[in-house]
């Protein structure tokens, strides 16, 4: 789990923004960038079903 330390901009009385160091966004956003990728691979994994597989070696022979 990613450590967060954020600090909060309020108006009105209100917490409306919050601010975060900016090495913590960083790792924020990459993280969010490798579940998006994870959630494709499912996607991809799901749309594929039971289709057929090929070995690298199969595919090196056929010229792929």
């Amino acid at each position: 789990m990613i450590d967060v330390h954020p600090s909060y901009i309020e108006r009105n009385g209100q917490k409306e923004f919050v601010v975060l160091p900016v090495e913590e966004f960083r790792l924020l956003q990459e993280h969010i960038e490798d579940m998006e990728d994870l959630l494709e691979l499912r996607k991809a994994r799901a749309e594929e079903g039971n289709s057929g597989t090929v070995s690298l070696d199969e595919f090196t022979r056929s010229g792929g």
